[in-house]
């Protein structure tokens, strides 16, 4: 991969994350119920707290993305580093889907019942469905990246 296409992904990344970071700051000071509590109360709110609990797994999955773009650029994919990071990308996708339909539950079980939940299910189940296939993606990806590297330390002892 030339190295200008995975700076250009690294950015991208980084650009991913800062947006996100900013959403997570200024969403909460604009959401219905919490546009006339007082700065303190609206990020002691459980949900809230909970939503940058869960984003921690986010975060550390976009890490890893621009790790394994670094590995790339120094032209060391097929190393023991690249499956971790990939590895460790599934993991965080799998718990994020987890944490999401965890939430989906929280809601529908104890939502106002003048409140209407769909939009927020409607998203939570998008969002779930594209960190199943990111997890997928990453274990496909993983399997044949560990079965490259073996290959490769079996031919690097031969010789």
């Amino acid at each position: 991969m030339k190295k200008s296409s995975t700076i250009f992904l690294r950015v991208v990344i980084a650009a991913l994350g800062i947006v996100a970071l900013a959403i997570m700051v200024r969403f909460p000071l604009t959401e219905g119920r919490a546009v006339n509590l007082d700065l303190f109360s609206i990020y002691a709110d459980p949900f809230i707290i909970y939503g940058y609990v869960v984003s921690i797994a986010f975060f550390v999955a976009l890490y890893q993305a621009f790790k394994l773009l670094g590995l790339v650029g120094q032209n060391k994919v097929f190393s023991i580093s690249s499956v971790r990071a990939l590895r460790n990308i599934k993991y965080c996708a799998i718990i994020l889907s987890a944490s999401i339909v965890m939430a989906v539950l929280f809601i529908m079980t104890s939502h106002n019942k003048d409140d209407d939940p769909a939009g927020f299910i409607a998203i939570a189940i998008l969002t779930t469905f594209i960190s199943i296939v990111i997890a997928t993606t990453a274990t496909v990806f993983e399997r044949t990246l560990q079965n490259a590297v073996d290959i490769k330390s079996e031919n690097d002892l031969t010789v």
